[in-house]
């Protein structure tokens, strides 16, 4: 059953992770639950509390960004019941225009909860990582 469960979560943070790369709000809607209480921390920006502005922010990044190309390493997968988090490193290239492509890393959490049988996002907290 453990295992199970974390091979859902494993699919659910790489459909986030698609859904990001696509650059698609409708994709990136099908991933998060649609509460009150979801949260999400982008590196560099204040924290961002209820679907309506978690949504506003992910617009706001789509509408900005040329192309994104997510590679994920040291990757964990923790189920706890109903709850489950996943801990990765982020080798992101991102595009604003045309121009070269801008490379980070970034620490991220993802923090998923079970509804109705499926595995929905209610928190994604990035910090980049320096050095």
């Amino acid at each position: 059953m453990i295992k199970e469960r974390i091979e859902e979560v494993t699919r659910a943070n790489q459909d986030f992770y698609h859904a990001f790369e696509s650059l698609d709000i409708a994709r990136m809607d099908r991933i998060w639950a649609n509460q009150d209480y979801v949260t999400c921390i982008h590196p560099g920006w204040t924290l961002r509390v209820g679907w309506p502005a978690v949504r506003d922010s992910w617009v706001l990044i789509f509408n900005n960004t040329f192309s994104m190309k997510f590679d994920l390493a040291e990757i964990q997968v923790q189920v706890a019941g109903d709850l489950a988090w996943v801990i990765c490193t982020e080798h992101l290239t991102a595009q604003q225009s045309s121009d070269e492509g801008l490379h980070s890393r970034v620490l991220a959490t993802n923090l998923f909860e079970r509804m109705n049988g499926e595995w929905k996002l209610i928190h994604h907290h990035g910090s980049p990582v320096m050095g």
